[in-house]
């Protein structure tokens, strides 16, 4: 190493611990895991010594190494910190919590479930939802949620919801199940932190404000900081309307071309949004959504026979992923309500004739594809006025503190 390059290094180190003191616990993970990679000894003892003397819990430390998680209960034990829990701690109900928490890592829900019988442990008990958002993928926290065995809501150590981990890791799609399940927006830290508050934390201002550009991916940050503000602004929303009522077949193939093709502009024209609000609706887990496909005759067609398949298991399939298409409609409703205005307006309008672009006289052609052009245009506003709403609300910040 260059004279020049350690004397950038020594004063890259004394920034660092002065920020250390003054961040947040949680912020000075990623310090001291670089720190540790790097072998910057002083960095190390300075961000171990921070945590120490935080009240970050055992779930938070445990992706650290182990030599340097064993420094920090060391010096816990010294200073008394946790001398009066550590007193109370059984052992094998620490081991039991500890073996859920790997079959969480392990993405295997079923292992979870048969360790909660063997061992008389709750899902609350071990924190295995705060866990799971923290470090799982967001298919292993949907299957927890779906057990109906946790509270989503339920406060850690620290006074933490799930929500507010969730937010830590800005997964949106994990914000969206928990919010799904009756995750609640509003509530705040010890220290008075919102889940959106968090969230804006660890945002950089340039990536928030980044131009979202139409049919590419969307910056997960962005979605996750405007889900959680809209969600604290929005009234309650009604209950799902139900489709189990009776319905002739014709009529439920035109529900379901109707929703396939409203679904598929979504894809098109903001296909991060709309992944999330299928995968909120578990509908990745159904048929493929064949969109406009399905109006070309393609092997998605909702009029394609099987000869083995009975009346009812058909009845089964189609109200199974109406279910599907429905809800993911109604999750863009409630986080894009003015883009789902405007897609419903022209549907309404268009649906008709402008699938089929290529078909016509060229004039009809040119028209279709000026109407279309205007669709995207008219979406696009849509997106910014809902940006707008969100930022007169006096919930959305200048930049992260």
């Amino acid at each position: 190493m260059s004279n020049y390059d350690l004397i950038v290094c020594v004063s890259l180190q004394r920034r660092l611990l002065i920020f250390v003191e003054k961040a947040f616990a949680e912020d000075v993970i990623p310090i001291l895991m670089v720190a540790f990679h790097c072998q910057l000894n002083h960095l190390i003892d300075h961000c171990v010594q921070r945590i120490a003397r935080s009240d970050l819990d055992s779930i938070s430390l445990e992706k650290l190494p182990n030599e340097v998680k064993m420094d920090i209960k060391s010096l816990r034990l010294k200073s008394h910190l946790d001398e009066a829990s550590a007193m109370d701690v059984d052992p094998v109900r620490e081991k039991n919590i500890r073996r859920i928490h790997k079959a969480l890592d392990s993405d295997d829900v079923e292992l979870v479930k048969l360790l909660l019988n063997e061992s008389g442990v709750t899902l609350d008990d071990a924190n295995a939802l705060h866990y799971a958002a923290a470090y799982c993928d967001p298919k292993v926290v949907a299957e927890v949620l779906d057990l109906g065995l946790a509270n989503a809501n339920l406060r850690d150590a620290r006074g933490y919801t799930v929500l507010h981990v969730a937010a830590m890791r800005k997964e949106p799609s994990i914000i969206v199940r928990l919010l799904n399940k009756g995750a609640s927006a509003l509530e705040l830290t010890s220290d008075g932190q919102s889940a959106v508050r968090i969230c804006r934390r660890l945002t950089r201002p340039k990536d928030y404000n980044a131009k979202t550009i139409q049919g590419q991916e969307t910056n997960k940050d962005r979605i996750c900081i405007d889900i959680l503000e809209r969600e604290m602004r929005r009234n309650p929303m009604a209950g799902a309307t139900s489709i189990s009522s009776p319905a002739t077949s014709e009529d439920l193939h035109m529900k379901l071309l109707y929703l396939e093709n409203r679904v598929a502009f979504a894809r098109l024209l903001f296909p991060t949004e709309a992944r999330l609000a299928m995968e909120s609706a578990h509908a990745d887990s159904t048929f493929e959504f064949a969109g406009l496909s399905a109006s070309k005759g393609s092997s998605g067609n909702l009029r394609e026979v099987d000869l083995n398949e009975t009346p009812t298991t058909q009845n089964k399939r189609l109200h199974s992923r109406m279910e599907a298409l429905q809800k993911t409609v109604e999750v863009g409703r409630r986080y894009f309500p003015h883009c789902s205005e405007v897609l419903d307006k022209f549907m309404e309008d268009d649906l008709p004739d402008l699938f089929f672009l290529e078909k016509g006289s060229l004039d009809e052609q040119r028209i279709k594809r000026s109407r279309f052009v205007e669709l995207k245009r008219d979406v696009q506003k849509a997106f910014n006025k809902d940006k707008a709403e969100i930022s007169r609300s006096g919930l959305s910040s200048s930049s992260s503190s």
